[in-house]
């Protein structure tokens, strides 16, 4: 059977990870994170005490260190920097609040663009972020972007972080995401938009099984049809 490229963007904590996980399984494809991937780089600039002021370290970092995945023994996703697994400490509440002021420089995403598109050359592939269908897969056959009000999205977040046992406050939740959202949609390196294909999808009070569902239909159509939905 033909497999295509599936592209999901949309703001942070819109259920684009969730959801790509869950579709990927589903369809048998493979699933990559792009955003864990700026995470890493995020976390690398931390550890170093590199600043908007690096770039150059920052760089060389990316070349240095090795971004690599691998699945669980429950079937979930395991993300290494080398040899050592950042999976959780890559979403912790300082890489979270620093990564778009990583992402946002231009040759950071072209690094990483770069290995993302070489992943994906032979299709099977879901994957999530900020520009997938505008800039890593311009030509993906289905480009969905999500979206959902800053209060669900907050409440979202706010139920992961307790779970994993990550101390945050609801309210600062809110403001936080509300500001990636101005940072990720206003920066000059490829902004969080939606493509001109893309077909958007508002999940707010919608359950996550409804997405995925209305997703493996969009993909169903494309492989009945032939052709991309555009």
């Amino acid at each position: 059977m033909r497999k295509i490229q599936i592209a999901i963007d949309g703001p942070a904590s819109s259920g684009k990870s969730t959801v790509a996980k869950l579709v990927a399984k589903e369809l048998g494809y493979t699933y990559l994170d792009t955003g864990a991937m700026y995470r890493c780089v995020t976390l690398l600039a931390l550890e170093n005490n590199w600043s908007d002021n690096d770039l150059a370290l920052i760089l060389e970092g990316i070349d240095r260190h090795k971004i690599r995945f691998e699945t669980s023994e429950d079937g979930g996703q395991l993300v290494f920097l080398e040899d050592r697994d950042v999976t959780h400490r890559i979403r912790e509440n300082d890489v979270t609040n620093n990564v778009s002021w990583v992402s946002a420089f231009a040759e950071v995403r072209q690094k990483l663009v770069e290995q993302q598109q070489e992943i994906a050359a032979e299709g099977g592939i879901i994957m999530d972020g900020r520009d997938i269908g505008t800039v890593v897969l311009p030509n993906a056959e289905l480009k969905i972007f999500l979206v959902a009000s800053v209060e669900e999205r907050a409440d979202r977040r706010y139920k992961e972080n307790m779970a994993k046992g990550i101390p945050v406050d609801l309210e600062t939740l809110k403001q936080e995401i509300a500001d990636r959202d101005y940072k990720d949609s206003t920066r000059e390196a490829s902004p969080l938009k939606a493509a001109e294909d893309a077909v958007v999808f508002d999940t707010t009070g919608v359950a996550i099984s409804g997405v995925v569902e209305f997703i493996s239909e969009k993909v169903s159509e494309i492989l009945d049809n032939g052709h991309c939905l555009c």
